[in-house]
């Protein structure tokens, strides 16, 4: 939704067409990260100390280097290293934000889905938590740089929703939700209520229409942002002089010589 929202050209080739894009070194160590402190919240609560948790990064790095994502970051093994101790100061500062061993998560990557109206959404929630009190509490983990005080109310629509797929699967609505910004260190809390629950809901079900109306009737307009010097389709956007419809063929190209790299570089390694 924030893909279409943001620019439906490139959700068109994002989620469409579904083309290759190359992965980006930021979004990749925000998956290892997660993925560490998946593994320590696996973990019983009095064994999540600080070692733990670096070792947990170590095991979600030795399970993610084949993995595409990161595969074809093409690192030498120096600079997979660095990529490493780098995401440690992203675990380090977590556990300046709260003590894990107080943590109860019942659920962890938990994937939900709702039907509102016509549209079913899904989401996964990077952690969601039960207090001592029987309170839910859905929490998400960021990598990237915390917002400004202008953009704090967008920040927080994706765990609103999360607030809504909770209510729709659980019958209770969570009393708080948390983005931990890991950059900084920096939380953002906020609670739920009937407003923002029944917003969210109205702002995604109308733009799940939109999007089913979009694909229909092949209508996915370019909106041009600062975003777009990030984004890994501009060179096939007419917004810049390129051509869509040259997409499918140059990526497939581009995807087929990323591979045979990284390839090459794990054959070496």
């Amino acid at each position: 939704m924030s893909s279409f929202a943001n620019c439906p050209l490139a959700f068109r080739f994002s989620y469409v067409q579904r083309l290759w894009e190359p992965p980006s070194p930021a979004a990749s160590k925000g998956t290892l990260v997660h993925r560490a402190l998946e593994l320590l919240h696996n973990r019983p609560a009095q064994e999540r100390t600080r070692d733990a948790a670096l070792s947990d990064l170590q095991t979600a790095a030795a399970e993610l280097a084949a993995d595409p994502e990161f595969a074809e970051l093409h690192l030498t093994a120096e600079q997979w290293q660095s990529f490493v101790s780098e995401s440690e100061v992203f675990v380090e500062r977590y556990l300046q934000l709260e003590d894990p061993t107080t943590i109860n998560a019942v659920g962890l990557e938990l994937k939900l889905e709702a039907k509102l109206g016509k549209v079913t959404l899904r989401g996964i929630i990077d952690r969601l938590d039960l207090t001592p009190e029987g309170d839910l509490v859905v929490t998400d983990y960021k990598t990237g740089k915390a917002p400004s005080e202008r953009f704090l109310h967008k920040s927080l629509e994706g765990v609103h929703l999360y607030a809504l797929l909770c209510e729709q699967n659980f019958g209770k609505r969570p009393v708080r939700v948390q983005l931990l910004y890991l950059s900084k260190p920096e939380a953002i809390v906020a609670t739920p209520t009937e407003s923002t629950v029944r917003g969210v809901e109205v702002k995604s079900g109308a733009l799940m229409t939109a999007i089913k109306t979009a694909c229909v009737k092949d209508d996915f307009r370019p909106r041009t942002s600062p975003l777009c010097n990030y984004c890994s389709f501009k060179d096939f956007c007419p917004s810049f002089g390129g051509d869509p419809e040259t997409a499918a063929t140059v990526t497939k190209e581009r995807a087929r010589a990323a591979q045979h790299l990284a390839t090459a570089r794990l054959s070496i390694a």
